[in-house]
């Protein structure tokens, strides 16, 4: 999952021009945001990241040490 999320970022970074170091932070922080929360992933039924570490806690909440939110 680790290779598929650096490849995904390597395509937003070579699909886009880059006026500044802060219009890059931005862009990156937006797509994290994305990724976590609304892209659908496969290794996880489906769902994005965030929904499923919601679903882990409810089920055995000392899996996780803080509750996700």
């Amino acid at each position: 999952m680790v290779e598929r999320f650096n490849g995904r970022i390597e395509e937003v970074l070579q699909s886009h021009h880059f006026r500044s170091g802060e219009d890059l932070e931005t862009t990156l922080h937006r797509y994290v945001w994305l990724y976590d929360q609304q892209l659908p992933q496969s290794a996880l039924g489906s769902k994005p990241p965030l929904q499923a570490m919601k679903d882990w806690h409810k089920l055995r909440p000392k899996l996780l040490r803080k509750q996700p939110y």
